[in-house]
């Protein structure tokens, strides 16, 4: 059996809890893991069709809205059992912010941080929204865990935001 790319396999790794429409796993992936990895509709819709035509997931009838949910299959659980046993491939930063700051010396100080400062208030709403969560409780050590890395990241890039204005000096 071919490989799964990471897209498909949490898609199989959601429907361990049950059956989902591809909307229902949209919100689910945006919920549990969206602030770390990107899910697209479209991606989950296509995903959904390879993974049926694989037999790893299975189609049931539409229902309201023509929705159709999905349930995975022993396929489905030996194929998400088998990607996820394999080591995980290192991370590649895409920040777009890094990438502009890259190039900072062809742009007015003042803008750029002007986008600093934009982006420092997305990093303390995540941040405020982790806390929150972990205040409330989680489900398991590994929720928990993937929380505090979270949190420990968004305190990471708001130390680094603070360091910014001596890093970058006067022009």
């Amino acid at each position: 059996m071919a490989d799964l790319n990471p897209t498909a396999a949490s898609l199989l790794g959601f429907l361990h809890a049950g059956e989902a429409s591809g909307y229902e796993l949209v919100n689910t992936a945006q919920q549990l893991i969206g602030d770390f990895w990107t899910l697209t509709r479209s991606q989950v819709y296509r995903e959904l069709a390879v993974l049926a035509q694989r037999g790893l997931v299975e189609a049931g009838p539409a229902g309201p809205r023509s929705r159709q949910p999905y349930r995975l299959t022993d396929a489905g659980r030996a194929a998400f059992s088998t990607w996820l046993a394999e080591p995980p491939g290192a991370e590649q930063i895409r920040y777009p912010l890094l990438l502009t700051l890259a190039f900072g010396s062809a742009l007015d100080r003042d803008r750029l941080m002007g986008f600093v400062a934009d982006h420092r208030t997305v990093h303390q709403k995540r941040l405020a929204d982790y806390r929150e969560r972990q205040a409330h409780g989680v489900p398991d050590r590994f929720t928990e865990a993937t929380l505090a890395f979270g949190i420990r990241y968004e305190e990471g890039v708001l130390a680094w935001m603070d360091e910014l204005p001596a890093i970058l000096g006067e022009r």
